[in-house]
């Protein structure tokens, strides 16, 4: 169980009663204070109240698409993380929740303790957004982010700028799942050729993963995007 004097507040948002018993039992039980909204105009007071620290988001409410609800959370510049719990398991709607803001993005049916590890994930993010930590740990992963110094198993590696430019971007975003559409914006500054990201994901893995063929820190999410490996 989370033992914390200040518990996380999650908003669950979704009009399904039995998601919103399982969910509500699941998570105090692991010491979240949890409320819940039915509607999108429900859950877009709540967060405009600052009601909750972190939102589950279902996209199918009776009111708005959920992807509208998260449109407009992220156009009011609110930093809320926003994990989408939905049915819809289909690339598409998978990469326009998470290129409109979301952080995270499980399919129902879900298991309780991966919903559990990806609110941790979208956390320890917002935590690194609040200001970007100097030093990043993940396993046998070492990237310090002042002096420009990778190391794996105490070995240090080097880069091209551009391999490097694309790491950075993946430990500023430790946990969050970036769209292949985003990467390529960022490092590229348009929607280039998704196969020049693979090839240097590729490059990455080949460097910085024991075996890149069953990569543990640079994930991939099918169809969507890549996730790196959060901090320790």
């Amino acid at each position: 169980m989370i033992v914390n004097a200040n518990p996380l507040r999650v908003l669950v948002v979704d009009d399904e009663p039995a998601i919103l018993r399982f969910l509500r039992a699941g998570l105090s039980a692991q010491g979240f204070t949890v409320s819940e909204a039915q509607t999108g105009r429900a859950a877009l007071s709540a967060m405009a109240a600052g009601a909750a620290d972190l939102t589950v988001l279902d996209l199918g409410l009776p009111d708005m698409d959920g992807l509208d609800v998260i449109r407009e959370i992220r156009a009011k510049g609110a930093p809320i993380p926003i994990i989408v719990l939905s049915s819809r398991d289909d690339e598409g709607s998978k990469v326009a929740a998470l290129d409109l803001g979301a952080d995270d993005f499980v399919t129902k049916p879900f298991g309780i303790d991966e919903l559990f590890a990806r609110i941790r994930a979208a956390q320890r993010h917002r935590l690194q957004q609040t200001g970007e930590r100097p030093v990043f740990r993940s396993g046998d992963l070492v990237v310090d982010l002042v002096r420009r110094i990778v190391t794996v198993r105490g070995e240090e590696i080097k880069f091209s700028k551009r391999e490097y430019e694309l790491l950075r971007l993946f430990v500023a975003h430790a946990g969050k799942v970036l769209t292949h559409r985003h990467i390529l914006q960022e490092i590229w500054g348009s929607d280039t050729d998704v196969q020049y990201l693979r090839i240097y994901v590729r490059a990455l893995r080949q460097k910085i993963e024991p075996d890149p063929e069953q990569p543990v820190h640079i994930l991939t999410e099918t169809g969507v995007g890549y996730r790196l490996r959060s901090a320790d």
